[in-house]
């Protein structure tokens, strides 16, 4: 018999709630990597014009070949949290050692713990250390039962301040850059009281079928969407093919909205 788990017990605060909003989805948008000060100026005032809270960024970017972008480091935070002050966003960005944890709090709102390090136990301990809110990803190989074996060892240190990410597993489907495991975000909504969000980029890798994609996801009762937007797409240093331009992104947030509000009123109808 599976002994019953702290994340199957314990009430958890929201995505909006740990930083003292009231709303019933959350974007979290902005570029795979930063790169440059400019790019990232640029993507921010967009977000603050569509009243999007959360800005992601990439500092450390642990990539599948050495030769790939890595990522720019401190650096990289730095320039997140300068453009996320300037513009009143929240900040979110991966750590992916125990040592950079503590640093990471003073440019980091939120730290990720990424598809690569759900597995890695001391990450996830130290973490658990931490007054600090977590978006931890599913691992790309992951049951679903280990994942939330990983957010387990997160609360049992103590941190309560958990966001889950559902952001596809690796199957012999190809036609989408990982499957998009819709039904594990029902058995978490069922079973725990974890907000769940989805990372609608990496769990697809294409563009044409998101708007799709992210009307099912609202009725299924996700608490957030993740997406990658970069201010040239083309240009990007990683993940060109999934990242929306601008203009996509405003077209996006259109169609979002005008789908949400018309699912609030059937509900209240």
């Amino acid at each position: 018999m599976r002994p019953h788990l702290l994340v199957n017990e314990i009430d958890f605060p929201s995505l909006p709630k740990m930083f003292g909003h009231s709303s019933q989805i959350e974007l979290i948008a902005g570029p795979c990597a930063v790169e440059n000060i400019s790019q990232m100026e640029e993507v921010a005032k967009e977000l603050k014009n569509k009243n999007v809270r959360f800005m992601r960024g990439g500092a450390y970017k642990p990539r599948t070949s050495p030769y790939d972008f890595q990522g720019l480091g401190i650096e990289g935070l730095k320039m997140l949290k300068f453009v996320c002050e300037k513009y009143s966003l929240y900040s979110v960005s991966e750590v992916m050692s125990p040592e950079m944890m503590e640093a990471a709090t003073k440019y980091v709102d939120i730290i990720q713990i990424g598809s690569r390090n759900m597995h890695n136990t001391v990450l996830l301990r130290e973490a658990g250390k931490l007054d600090h809110p977590i978006l931890l990803k599913r691992g790309m190989m992951s049951t679903l039962r280990e994942f939330l074996l990983a957010a387990e060892y997160i609360v049992k240190e103590g941190n309560k301040k958990i966001v889950l990410c559902e952001r596809g597993i690796k199957t012999l489907e190809d036609s989408t850059r990982n499957t998009l495991d819709i039904s594990s975000i029902a058995i978490i909504k069922n079973e725990t009281s974890l907000p769940v969000i989805v990372d609608i980029s990496h769990s697809l890798g294409r563009k044409d079928i998101i708007h799709t994609v992210a009307r099912a996801l609202i009725a299924l009762g996700i608490d957030g969407l993740m997406l990658e937007v970069h201010n040239n797409p083309a240009v990007a240093l990683s993940d060109s093919q999934q990242q929306l331009s601008i203009e996509e992104f405003r077209l996006f947030i259109t169609n979002l909205f005008e789908y949400n509000n018309k699912a609030i009123t059937v509900r209240e109808a």
